[in-house]
């Protein structure tokens, strides 16, 4: 079978006519990615469950909270490096590489955690999403109360709990499609930044020229 624009190998039929709202949203993102991401378009055959996919993206990793946008990130690559996610791992890892504007504790991120330099704070929470991922059912109440010994409220619990959960879901969802990330998310912020953009879903910004000419060297292609 043919994959649908290659984003993913489930032909779950041809695009919808998008509504203003979702129009709107893929244009932004081309303006501050130069691309959609191919999560987005897997998606654009309803332009009902892309808008729920959307809302419900935008307000798990932009949407107020006690954690910063970049542990929203790292939850989101802790969890998705358990379950070997490689659409997340590859898209979230740009994100947390952009957000820390250090491509090595983002690459750290992605391939264990614990060798990463974090809080005290920061170890907590992505113990906790890990466990939530691997073992469910083993959750107790010493669990939660580890979290509000490293300084979370109960309503933090929650918003931790809910970006792993989440994240749960688009993994399996990913697996199931064989979602493939869009190729310049492999070629963004590889090298340390000075100051650290915003853009829609928390993904960075498009690659630096520097980053062109690696990818170019690699013999690949950046956005």
């Amino acid at each position: 079978m043919t994959v649908k624009n290659k984003a993913m190998a489930l032909d779950a039929g041809p695009d919808a006519k998008l509504d203003a709202d979702n129009l709107a949203y893929f244009a932004k993102c081309r303006e501050k990615l130069g691309f959609v991401p191919n999560v987005l378009a897997a998606y654009a055959f309803d332009n009902a469950k892309l808008r729920a996919f959307i809302q419900m993206a935008d307000d798990l990793m932009l949407g107020d909270s006690v954690l910063s946008k970049l542990e929203r990130e790292m939850i989101a690559v802790a969890v998705s490096s358990v379950n070997h996610c490689h659409y997340c791992l590859t898209s979230h890892g740009a994100a947390v590489r952009q957000r820390a504007g250090d491509p090595e504790m983002g690459e750290l991120m992605v391939h264990n955690y614990r060798a990463a330099d974090l809080e005290p704070r920061q170890k907590a929470m992505l113990d906790f999403a890990v466990k939530l991922t691997e073992q469910p059912d083993k959750i107790e109440e010493a669990d939660r109360q580890a979290l509000r010994k490293a300084g979370f409220t109960d309503r933090d619990i929650w918003d931790i709990a809910a970006v792993a959960a989440f994240y749960n879901m688009t993994n399996r969802m990913a697996a199931a499609a064989d979602m493939r990330p869009n190729q310049e998310y492999h070629y963004m912020v590889r090298q340390r930044m000075d100051v650290i953009g915003e853009s829609p879903r928390a993904a960075p910004n498009k690659a630096t020229s520097a980053n062109q000419a690696a990818a170019r060297r690699r013999g690949g292609k950046a956005g």
